[in-house]
């Protein structure tokens, strides 16, 4: 998707559990492993957002985690989103940034049916988690979701 403005987008990025792993992928530009995600396009809102790229990208139906399922639906002409678990902005080059939502979310297969062929992905458990070469935060979002979805400790 071509960017919206010319230095700063709104992306999403989404850790997906299926069982006791989480899937990564090699980010085709980049050369490092991250959570499935890009940009947040026009007329879209962050979940449909999260839900399409992991559809595009991966080919998996998800089920996004809704940390404040305590919250009262109320009869409002306003839909309620599933917040992020965080978000951040960082530099992806030294004139365009990004403010990235982070997901957790479920899946009912470990089936990937990449977009690109080409794609490498991987479903990771927690102790695979320590060997693989992994950004500081993608371990840390990678390792949370498994404890969150999973309840592994």
């Amino acid at each position: 998707m071509p960017h919206i403005h010319e230095h700063i987008d709104s992306t999403v990025s989404v850790y997906i559990v299926h069982g006791d792993r989480v899937l990564l992928r090699k980010h085709d530009k980049y050369g490092f492993w991250l959570g499935v995600g890009g940009h947040i396009e026009l007329n879209e809102d962050p979940n449909e957002a999260a839900v399409r790229e992991v559809k595009e990208e991966v080919g998996l139906d998800v089920v996004l985690w809704d940390g404040n399922r305590h919250l009262a639906q109320t009869d409002t002409p306003h839909r309620e989103l599933i917040p992020p678990v965080s978000l951040n902005r960082h530099h992806v080059s030294p004139t365009h940034e990004h403010v990235d939502m982070i997901y957790f979310a479920s899946s009912a297969t470990d089936r990937v049916v990449p977009e690109n062929p080409d794609d490498e992905w991987c479903w990771a458990a927690s102790e695979e988690l320590r060997e693989l070469e992994l950004l500081p935060d993608v371990r840390f979002y990678a390792g949370l979701a498994l404890r969150t979805i999973s309840g592994l400790r």
